[in-house]
């Protein structure tokens, strides 16, 4: 019998003495060697609560209407340092919590893994405002980072994102917005779905992919389906931005969906505690706009992305680099 959790969201307010001393047995230095690093923390997430270990692999193996769940109550760092500002970390940079946190709960969905051409590979990302960033960057904070289902144009797309905070923006406006296509579709009238099941639309790459064409000029580089399997319960690849419908059925099709996307979209506003992990499957997500102030206190993201062995193409470890291959 398969359990239902009503609610997105878990508590860990009661577990941070439990939580502390699994943190204790990873090894202080992560990236010194991730596979080492990774294998311990499979072992430790072994011992987390097993209701909460139940209700992340119930989020695993069928998902949820809300496309997310947000881990609330985590211990934070003590002696938090200044915001990064460059990319990517020191190798030899202590172990943060929110990143033992990652590590923990990515090893019970399944295997965190890097992309070669996204921040030169690295697994653990940081996520922070950066001067000058480009509009379709994480890195940008002054204005909407649009909504986009992750590397949906990828064929080793990541299952879930998870972004886990170890500092908010000061002024706490800073949003993560979800839209799951599980409530967006009641909203989808049936020609549409037939519309957006039936081709794959083109699709342009993000900056980190376009290699030695910045401004793509060739044209999109892959073609994405928006709706992926069952029509009363498809996957999502959608992306804003990104797409680029080539017929007016298509171009119609798409709005409707993205109007329904709009009425659906549910703000998680992340401080720090909080990780969030977003089906990357069966949503799109999206950041809304901040101020920064450039003083070390900016606001400090975590991301890492998990493959699912089940879902990936060929075999894979924890900690794995995949190079980029289009739809």
């Amino acid at each position: 019998m398969t359990t239902t959790f009503d609610s997105p969201v878990i508590d860990f307010t009661d577990h941070h003495a439990l939580l502390n001393e699994l943190r204790a047995t990873l090894p202080d230095v992560p990236r010194a060697d991730l596979p080492a690093f990774f294998a311990a923390a499979a072992e430790a997430a072994k011992r987390l609560p097993a209701e909460i270990v139940e209700h992340l692999k119930s989020f695993r193996d069928n998902g949820n209407e809300d496309g997310y769940l947000l881990l609330r109550g985590l211990p934070v760092e003590q002696n938090l340092q200044a915001t990064p500002t460059t990319t990517p970390a020191p190798d030899d940079r202590p172990l943060i919590a929110a990143e033992a946190w990652l590590a923990l709960v990515g090893r019970v969905l399944g295997l965190p893994t890097g992309y070669k051409e996204l921040r030169v590979g690295t697994v653990y990302h940081d996520v922070y405002p950066s001067p000058g960033a480009h509009y379709l960057s994480s890195e940008t904070s002054e204005t909407l980072l649009e909504f986009h289902t992750e590397m949906a144009y990828h064929q080793h797309q990541p299952q879930y994102v998870m972004l886990a905070c170890s500092r908010a923006d000061h002024e706490r406006k800073a949003a993560t917005l979800v839209a799951s296509v599980r409530k967006a579709l009641p909203l989808v009238d049936a020609e549409s779905r037939a519309q957006l099941l039936a081709e794959p639309m083109p699709c342009f790459l993000d900056v980190a992919f376009r290699g030695d064409d910045p401004e793509q000029k060739r044209g999109p580089a892959a073609r994405v389906k928006v709706f992926v399997g069952d029509a009363d319960d498809p996957l999502l690849g959608y992306d804003r931005e990104l797409l680029a419908p080539d017929t007016p059925q298509a171009t119609e099709a798409l709005a409707v969906l993205s109007k329904a996307l709009d009425e659906v979209t549910v703000p998680v506003k992340l401080t720090p505690g909080d990780l969030v992990i977003i089906d990357n499957y069966r949503t799109t997500h999206a950041r809304t706009p901040f101020t920064p102030r450039w003083d070390g206190e900016d606001r400090w993201l975590h991301r890492m992305y998990i493959r699912v062995p089940e879902r990936m193409q060929g075999t894979g470890e924890p900690g794995d680099v995949v190079t980029f291959i289009p739809r």
